[in-house]
């Protein structure tokens, strides 16, 4: 028997009052892929920081609700945090991406809907990036269909780089399901998230196509993309904006490390401890590690005890002990997008469909 829910319902209708308030005209075609029963991947574009709510009103019709895997800040968040949990969808720790990976293997096996944003981070360029694996992997992994999802015009709302206008009135949305992919273990992943973005383009193109609205003026045009004549960066652009960003919030995160160093030296000092401790015993360690071979190699010493009886039987020689060492090998782990529970260590690093996403945690409604 089911486990009753009582966050998600009360959330679907909240959800619907605020599409009718605001005169949203969301337009779901497709939605008679969706499986009725049985866990499938859905995979979709990712425009916007309200994707995960528009994505998962492609189920409805099915009346089925979406897990969606996002980055473990959201759940940290004390307002969304409650929220996410309540739903049931799915953290994703960097630290631990083993772990979400897992947990939304379970899912799918025991018949629920898992949502991917294969991206990672949204498209600045409102194009499809280049995927990660995660979706297809998982997919593979517990033999269910990978559906695409395309969403349009949620970008209008709230989007990188642009102020929110979450309470913008009689904006077209839609949403597009495209035909599920029956990915299978031992097909090449690399080929079928390669369909899988191929997929998602062909339906991204039929989704801007036909949206039935246009920008007002030549300021307004910011939400096309530029080789529709809009003002958004093309996709080498947005990957040039993406790089600096993660290079700025590193240096952020360093000079973060650096000043709590100079708060409490303390700190800093035990970590030096630590590692000079670390260096302290590999030497022995190697020294321990030698085969026994190299010292079975050493000439012996003349014997200075007095011959044996000529009548005695010469001893026979013991034949030198050897003992196997291996260096240091590299784990067998797969890539970080998509960790291989069979082969990746507990302390791989995320992302499973790629959820493990790069962007900060003060946007809270993003993925991954």
């Amino acid at each position: 028997m089911a486990e009753r829910e009582y966050v998600y319902p009360p959330v679907i209708r909240a959800m619907k009052v605020a599409f009718r308030a605001l005169d949203l005209k969301v337009e779901v075609r497709g939605a008679d892929r969706i499986p009725r029963s049985g866990g499938a991947v859905l995979a979709s574009n990712h425009i916007s920081y309200l994707d995960f709510i528009f994505a998962g009103a492609a189920a409805l019709p099915a009346r089925r609700r979406v897990r969606f895997m996002a980055k473990k800040e959201v759940f940290d968040n004390r307002i969304s945090g409650p929220l996410m949990r309540g739903m049931r969808h799915i953290p994703v720790d960097r630290e631990a991406g083993l772990s979400s990976y897992r947990q939304a293997l379970e899912c799918l096996k025991s018949g629920e809907i898992v949502g991917v944003f294969g991206e990672a981070t949204i498209s600045r360029s409102f194009m499809i990036k280049d995927l990660k694996n995660g979706a297809v992997r998982m997919a593979q992994a517990a033999d269910v269909p990978l559906i695409p999802v395309v969403l349009w015009g949620t970008q209008r709302m709230w989007t990188k780089g642009r102020p929110k206008k979450l309470l913008q009135r009689h904006v077209p949305i839609t949403v597009l399901v495209g035909e599920p992919m029956y990915p299978k273990k031992g097909q090449n992943s690399a080929e079928l998230s390669a369909e899988l973005h191929k997929r998602l383009s062909a339906l991204l193109d039929e989704a801007q196509s036909t949206y039935p609205d246009k920008p007002a003026g030549p300021a307004d045009s910011w939400w096309l993309p530029a080789h529709l004549g809009g003002t958004a960066p093309t996709l080498e652009e947005a990957a040039e904006l993406d790089a600096r960003d993660k290079a700025e919030k590193a240096e952020s995160a360093e000079k973060a490390e650096n000043a709590a160093k100079a708060e409490d030296p303390s700190k800093s000092e035990d970590a030096a401890k630590a590692e000079n401790a670390v260096k302290a015993e590999k030497p022995q360690k190697d020294k321990d590690a030698k085969p026994a071979t190299a010292a079975a190699s050493t000439p012996a010493a003349p014997a200075t005890t007095a011959p044996a009886p000529a009548t005695a039987t010469p001893a026979a020689s013991a034949a030198p002990a050897t003992t196997e060492t291996g260096g240091d090998q590299e784990p067998d782990a797969e890539p970080a997008d998509a960790p291989d529970p069979d082969k990746a260590p507990a302390t791989a690093t995320a992302a499973a469909t790629g959820t493990a996403a790069e962007d900060s945690a003060e946007n809270p409604a993003e993925n991954g």
